[in-house]
């Protein structure tokens, strides 16, 4: 792991996870809210699915988090070389390393994987855990 300070204003944060359907969009949709849309965030996928989960979307949608129409996106040299921070969640080595990026590995479980909404919301709240706790260290103002 790389930590770097951040030099670009607003910050640039990448997740990243396999299928981009999940844990990443969700992350960043946090991002968004709980920043006041103060960072730049994207999310990307080693290889994205051709759709986002619907348990995540409704997970998300409790906290009017509206990520109806978000979509998996593939993950390029291009948004990584961008990104100030880049957090992996569960993608292994498909990321890409750039020297003086900061790099974390969320170990998060996959909402795929996850049978009931209620086991979402447990996802989506460690995700809002370790979201909040970025942004302090980006010295970003947490929105409730």
């Amino acid at each position: 792991m790389t930590e770097t300070l951040i030099t670009t204003e607003p910050p640039e944060v990448l997740f990243v996870c396999v299928h981009n359907a999940g844990r990443s969009q969700i992350a960043a949709g946090l991002v968004t809210l709980r920043s006041g849309g103060a960072v730049h965030v994207r999310s990307a996928g080693s290889d994205p699915a051709e759709k986002v989960n619907a348990l995540a979307v409704e997970a998300m949608s409790e906290i009017d988090v509206d990520l109806a129409d978000a979509f998996p996106k593939p993950l390029t040299d291009e948004v990584v070389r961008a990104a100030d921070v880049v957090i992996t969640m569960g993608c292994g080595d498909a990321c890409p390393f750039y020297p003086g990026k900061r790099y974390e590995d969320w170990q998060v479980d996959d909402p795929a994987e996850a049978s009931s909404l209620e086991q979402v919301r447990v996802i989506r709240d460690d995700i809002d855990a370790r979201v909040r706790a970025l942004l302090e260290e980006l010295g970003v103002p947490i929105v409730d």
